[in-house]
């Protein structure tokens, strides 16, 4: 008897709630380590590493070949998503064949493929200027400036801690132009290594505004669409570029297999990154693949440190 009034609970008192702390742990860790996660996570870091792939090989050009050929490293990479992907629409009919797409979308693709060459120029270019952990370092700023765009074009809605990040990523760019400046006197090219950070920021926010883009037409339209007219009118845009701004550069390149195989990997690694950063996009935002692909700059610091010699400031080492 007494037992049974024991298991009985309080009159005029509620019993307590149980917290089954082992149920909501799991349920955390499925939802945390879910498939679609994993496999989010898994190719932001090919993303990473396939921009990490481009920073080193540009460098190497750069620094040790002397090599100043940033539209033909593109142009080889537009030429590759011309074969594939262009080729892919042309044989497809309808509203999603090549010829109804360039009929109807001509001019609007045009202008995507003149601000994504415009970006690769000025970021490749600005290995010419500086150093690889500043290029990828200083390529954030573009975060800011996708986050506003994400705001006004695809109606994106933040919260509080998302503008602290953003303060925080300028304020990084603001000291990180400034370590340049002064390292860059200290060994007598601040203005070059300025000019360098310049072309950097540009280059992030003209990827910005391609990024956005990027998202709303494979959310809305199809990946091979995007990649396709890239292809055809980034082939267009940067040959006529080419032409114009590298043709004594490329006539002076000592050709030997290191260069040609420098070459090779980095449009190879822009024609992954190419391929893979949409269906990232599409499975989250531009702005969630920016934040998650900044590890590029971890890999990059690293290469930094030990291939090229630079020192925690950034600068080469004596």
């Amino acid at each position: 008897m007494k037992d049974e009034e024991a298991s009985q609970p309080t009159l005029g008192r509620p019993p307590e709630p149980r917290t089954d702390w082992w149920h909501l742990l799991g349920r955390l860790a499925r939802k945390i380590f879910s498939w679609k996660v994993l496999k989010t996570i898994v190719m932001g870091q090919m993303v990473s590493l396939f921009i990490c792939g481009t920073a080193v090989t540009s460098q190497f050009l750069a620094e040790t070949y002397r090599v100043d050929t940033p539209m033909l490293q593109s142009f080889i990479n537009y030429c590759l998503l011309f074969l594939v992907y262009t080729g892919w629409l042309a044989f497809r009919r309808g509203e999603n064949g090549l010829v109804y797409i360039v009929r109807k979308k001509w001019w609007k693709y045009i202008l995507l493929a003149i601000v994504d060459v415009e970006a690769n120029y000025s970021i490749v270019k600005a290995y010419q200027y500086t150093t690889i952990t500043s290029v990828q370092l200083l390529d954030c700023v573009g975060i800011p400036v996708l986050m506003a765009l994400s705001w006004f074009i695809l109606r994106s809605r933040y919260r509080l801690i998302h503008y602290i990040a953003v303060v925080v990523c300028l304020l990084g760019v603001g000291t990180m132009v400034g370590a340049d400046v002064l390292s860059g006197r200290e060994s007598g090219n601040a203005t070059s290594m300025l000019i360098g950070d310049v072309l950097v920021i540009l280059g992030a926010c003209l990827y910005a505004v391609s990024n956005v883009c990027e998202e709303y037409v494979v959310k809305n339209l199809t990946r091979e669409e995007f990649l396709g007219m890239l292809g055809l009118f980034g082939t267009f845009v940067s040959g006529i570029q080419l032409m114009i701004v590298e043709y004594s550069a490329i006539g002076n390149i000592e050709w030997n297999w290191q260069v040609g195989l420098l070459f090779a990997v980095f449009a190879l690694c822009m024609f992954g990154l190419y391929s893979l950063m949409p269906i990232v996009i599409k499975l989250t935002s531009a702005t969630s693949v920016n934040l998650g692909i900044l590890t590029a700059d971890l890999y990059s610091l690293f290469f930094g440190l030990f291939l090229f010699g630079y020192n925690i400031c950034c600068r080469s080492a004596e």
